[in-house]
C-alpha cells in the first residue's frame, strides 16, 4: 500500500495554530471603502464641535467621502443623492448640528 502525503494539508492545518491577539490590544480601525462611499457613522463624534474649513479635510478622510458638501442655515442645496458625499450641516453659529452622506 502507498502512501500519499499531500504538503497543502499541513499548510492548512499550521494555519489554525496561527497566534491571536492579545484581548488588551485595541482593534485595528476599519478599511476605508475603497468604492469611496461615505461612511457617515464613523464620523459622528464631531457633531458639536465648532466647523472650520480645516476639519473638511479630516472628516472626509474618516468617513472615506470623496465630496464634502457644507451646508449652512437658509442655504439652498440640491437634493441628489450621492453616496460618495459627505454633507456637514452647520447650525447659526456656526456648530457642526448633523454630519451625513448623500
Amino acid at each position: 500500500m502507498k502512501r500519499i502525503v499531500l504538503p497543502g494539508i499541513f499548510a492548512v492545518l499550521a494555519a489554525g495554530c496561527a497566534p491571536s491577539p492579545a484581548p488588551d490590544q485595541a482593534p485595528p480601525p476599519p478599511p476605508m471603502q475603497a468604492s469611496g462611499e461615505c461612511q457617515a457613522e464613523a464620523i459622528q463624534d464631531y457633531v458639536g464641535e465648532e466647523y472650520r474649513a480645516a476639519l473638511e479635510q479630516i472628516l472626509a478622510n474618516r468617513s472615506g467621502a470623496q465630496r464634502v458638501r457644507v451646508i449652512r442655515p437658509g442655504e439652498v442645496y440640491t437634493m441628489d443623492y450621492r453616496p460618495d458625499r459627505l454633507n456637514i450641516h452647520l447650525d447659526e453659529q456656526g456648530v457642526i448640528s448633523e454630519l451625513s452622506c448623500g
